[in-house]
């Protein structure tokens, strides 16, 4: 009992301080709950109201929310019919290229009448070969032509007379076949003479290096005074008629859609001109090396269409009915590429699509629009799927020149 006292009078003198207040603990315990109890119905108290209020602040009026939207530019592009075109790059040269060497026994040049870039007929001399042993030669078959022309004139007067002395009985019929087998034999020979003399006067022409065909002459490859025979090579190239061509090398995708008669533009480097043609001939055979074929384009001659230059083409491949838009309105990312079109609600909605052609004209739509979409010209990777935005049609274009 009395250790019981002495605890509890302890324990008071501890709980109270020197100047005789008390320093409970419980309480200062049931104090800090009550502030802490405060501060959080008031935090909460403060912040719920803000969160109340938020939607009305949020709420702006309808004009400021209408000002505030992005404002787009969009096209509606329809389906317009557009000549697809197919480019490529290759080489000028003759489309019919004739070369000229010696065709008979050739001899020593004496005169060259042609330079290149001459115009020359058919037939026409373009060079001269001495003749003058040959010359001899013909003179000596056309004396041997005289001759039995003389001899068979003979033999047919002996034939004459005898076949009026043969009605008096003076020749027998006999000899009238002889002398008749002799006229014959005598003119045989007239004929053999005759030939002899053209074949010579044949060769002799030949030995003059001629045009076959009108056109005009590209190259030069023999000087007077030089010696040509059969290994001679070219001497002339002529392109006939003076008809050039490009020969366009084209891939084996290109090639598939170029037929021949559609047109074509050309455009030889180092100028500006452009030169209208038409594919003549698509290659029937692919290089399996390159994988490339060649679509040869008719030109007419003019002197900026040097055979050997570099050019580039553009031929048509044929009409196609599709969307054209602004090359602005396609964009691409690693999925491909896309546009964005405008909803009835005024949102952005990105479309897949197909590009089939870009050209200065826009961008070919393959697949993926109809024509009648509400398509964002520009800016379109500023856009978000289902961005709320304020479409503005774009101006009308003129039409353009087909």
């Amino acid at each position: 009992m009395n250790y019981e006292s002495t605890s509890i009078a302890g324990d008071r003198q501890m709980l109270t301080g020197p100047d005789g207040t008390k320093r409970s603990r419980h309480r200062a315990v049931i104090v800090g709950i009550v502030v802490i109890l405060l501060v959080a119905i008031g935090a909460f108290w403060a912040f719920g109201r803000k969160g109340g209020d938020a939607p009305a602040a949020k709420a702006p009026p309808a004009g400021a929310a209408a000002g505030a939207l992005p404002k787009v530019t969009v096209v509606v592009p329809g389906r317009d019919t557009v000549t697809r075109t197919v480019t490529g790059t290759g080489s000028l040269a003759a489309r019919r290229e004739m070369p000229v060497g010696v065709v008979g026994e050739g001899g020593l040049v004496t005169q060259v009448l042609v330079e290149p870039g001459s115009w020359v007929g058919a037939g026409q001399v373009l060079a001269t070969v001495d003749r003058s042993v040959q010359a001899q030669t013909a003179e000596s078959l056309a004396a041997q032509v005289r001759v039995a022309r003389a001899d068979a004139q003979i033999a047919q007067t002996e034939l004459d007379r005898s076949k009026q002395l043969v009605e008096r009985g003076f020749v027998s019929q006999a000899d009238i076949d002889r002398k008749t087998a002799t006229r014959d034999a005598a003119n045989a020979r007239v004929s053999v003479a005759q030939a002899q003399l053209a074949e010579t006067q044949a060769r002799n022409r030949r030995l003059d290096i001629r045009a076959p065909a009108a056109g005009l002459v590209l190259t030069r490859a023999v000087e007077p005074g030089q010696v040509i025979g059969g290994g001679s090579g070219v001497l002339f190239r002529i392109a006939m008629g003076g008809q050039m061509e490009m020969r366009a090398q084209l891939s084996e995708a290109d090639l598939a859609t170029v037929r021949a008669g559609v047109p074509a533009e050309v455009v030889p480097v180092g100028d500006t001109r452009v030169f209208k043609g038409q594919v003549w001939q698509v290659s029937p055979i692919i290089d399996p090396q390159t994988r490339q074929g060649i679509a040869r384009i008719a030109l007419n001659y003019d002197p900026a269409l040097r055979p050997g230059g570099f050019a580039s083409a553009r031929i048509g491949a044929g009409a196609s009915t599709a969307p054209l838009l602004p090359e602005s309105a396609v964009l691409s990312d690693d999925k491909g590429s896309y546009v964005y079109v405008i909803d009835a609600q005024d949102k952005a909605v990105r479309r897949d699509v197909k590009v089939a052609e870009v050209s200065d004209e826009g961008a070919l739509i393959a697949s993926g629009l109809m024509g009648d979409e509400r398509v964002v010209a520009s800016a379109g990777a500023f856009l978000n799927p289902g961005q709320q935005v304020v479409p503005v049609r774009a101006a009308a274009t003129p039409a353009r020149k087909e």
